[in-house]
């Protein structure tokens, strides 16, 4: 679990520092010098007033590194161990959902194709969300 941990934090940052970027960017200019001019410091200025304005867009850049984090199947597969039991600490090995569709799915039929479709919905329901 923890090796999971770090390999999807590893791949889910420079989304959202890229795309937390461009929202920054994307704040008027006229914001900041205005705050500036009205003797906030630029630490002030950029938590009180840059960040706020930008908010949406680094809801947006975390939601999206999440779904990507979520949609990663094969470097989970590699790294969690595929273990089909419920890890009691950090370092016991896990088998997360979309490793369960992805290696399950070729065999599957009847009632067992249907749960794991199930699943893949209620994965496509937690980004949608």
């Amino acid at each position: 679990l923890l090796a999971v941990i770090i390999v999807l934090s590893v791949m889910m940052l420079p989304t959202i520092v890229t795309v937390s970027e461009t929202a920054i960017r994307a704040v008027p200019k006229h914001y900041k010098e205005g705050s500036l001019a009205l003797g906030a410091s630029h630490i002030e200025t950029t938590f009180k007033v840059v960040v706020p304005a930008a908010k949406s867009g680094i809801l947006a850049a975390v939601v999206l590194g999440i779904g990507r984090a979520i949609g990663e199947t094969m470097a989970i597969i590699l790294v969690a161990g595929n273990s089909p039991i419920i890890p009691k600490l950090l370092t016991d090995p896990v088998r997360p959902l979309t490793t369960n569709i992805a290696l399950e799915m070729g065999y599957a039929f009847g009632t067992h194709q249907e749960m794991l479709f199930a699943t893949g919905v209620i994965l496509f329901l937690f980004i949608l969300l």
